[in-house]
């Protein structure tokens, strides 16, 4: 996950309010039950000390969701009497809950708003093609592909003038394929994606294609080589209920592999190399030193280990971080805050430029021990 989006979070000191809340059902109670939750957790932030008037500004911003048709939920962030940062997320959350801390409590954010994969989805048939770009929060019609419209079908007679004449229908669905491949192409799939509705190209993550099997074969054997292996082929059409089912199993099983592919490196990288190096570490103070040097590259957390919530003492600035207060003292701070280890390692991320992702155990095994791991980058 691209962390720069955080950045207004650490441009002001805090204390900050930190709310989560799940905005995925719908009915007619829906509005009350919103109004009861933004004063429930305005009421939560007042009881763990925040100050009035950043609770009302969290509570104003829930109220503004009564009527809200998000799919999912959304965070949002608040200090001095202001919400700064307030982005919707790709996942609702457990529960709804607000924490009241030194730092923004971001770590959720790498479930509920990381990792969300925009795909295309290309609704294929022998005369072109409709394009759909697809993310959780939404879905939004990119464009539409028209190939030859003349001739389509293949006939049952046997005669040399119809075998003439299915010979031109098989070039026309070739033709359109080729077409087609080459539309999907420009959508570049595979580069960074951009948010739904903001213009420009379409960028995703990858590709679904939805159509008759010759049809989504014809236009899978023509893409670009570095799409082929972001191309999946649905096997419901469209219209059928489950299609929608298959298009969201597409992107959670993208999601969990990349997880996969990055657990695997950060294993591989624990073991030193020739000269005794390691190029990644894990446990909170070998990350606390990393961030300190500005050496982390990518940053791994389990979201159930025990080191997420684990204390450590911060100061002003990102890599014024220890494991004990007294370090700190050491290096000269005077100012010094207590923070949970993930939030304190995602700030240190934040000001350094390295991205964060959420991982699970790799078969059976517990990595990154204790739940908090990073690549390493090297001066």
């Amino acid at each position: 996950m691209d962390l720069a989006f955080l950045h207004p979070l650490y441009e002001h000191p805090g204390p900050w309010a930190s709310v989560y809340v799940d905005t995925s059902r719908h009915t007619e109670a829906t509005p009350h039950e919103r109004h009861l939750t933004a004063m429930a957790l305005a009421r939560d932030l007042d009881q763990q000390g925040a100050d009035e008037a950043t609770c009302r500004a969290v509570r104003e911003a829930l109220e503004e969701l009564r009527h809200s048709s998000e799919p999912n939920g959304r965070a949002v962030f608040a200090r001095a009497g202001e919400v700064v940062l307030d982005p919707p997320l790709a996942r609702p959350p457990q529960r709804d809950h607000a924490v009241w801390a030194p730092l923004p409590h971001a770590a959720p954010l790498l479930e509920l708003a990381g990792e969300d994969p925009v795909c295309v989805v290309a609704y294929i048939d022998r005369k072109g093609a409709d394009l759909e770009l697809r993310s959780s929060l939404g879905s939004e019609d990119v464009g539409s592909v028209t190939g030859r419209q003349w001739p389509v079908h293949r006939t049952s007679t046997v005669d040399w003038s119809e075998r003439h004449f299915q010979l031109k229908v098989e070039n026309t669905w070739e033709h359109n394929a080729a077409e087609i491949a080459e539309a999907v192409a420009a959508c570049q799939v595979g580069a960074p994606p951009t948010p739904l509705g903001s213009g420009g190209e379409t960028r995703a993550d990858l590709l679904i294609l939805v159509g008759d099997d010759r049809e989504r074969r014809s236009v899978h054997e023509r893409l670009p080589a570095h799409l082929k292996d972001l191309a999946v082929e649905a096997s419901h059409g469209t219209g059928s209920r489950l299609l929608d089912e298959e298009v969201e199993q597409a992107r959670a099983d993208h999601v969990r592999q990349r997880a996969e592919r990055e657990l695997e490196r950060f294993l591989a990288a624990r073991e030193p190399d020739g000269e005794g190096r390691a190029a990644a570490v894990e446990g909170v103070p070998a990350l606390v030193e990393a961030a300190r040097e500005h050496r982390i590259d990518e940053l791994l957390i389990r979201p159930d280990g025990p080191d997420a919530h684990r204390e450590v003492w911060i100061g002003e600035d990102p890599d014024q971080l220890a494991v004990r207060r007294t370090d700190l003292e050491i290096l000269g701070e005077q100012h010094s805050w207590p923070a949970r280890a993930d939030d304190a390692l995602i700030r240190s991320a934040v000001a350094t430029g390295a991205p964060a992702l959420s991982v699970t155990p790799a078969q059976g095994r517990e990595a990154p021990v204790g739940g908090l791991g990073a690549l390493l980058r090297w001066k």
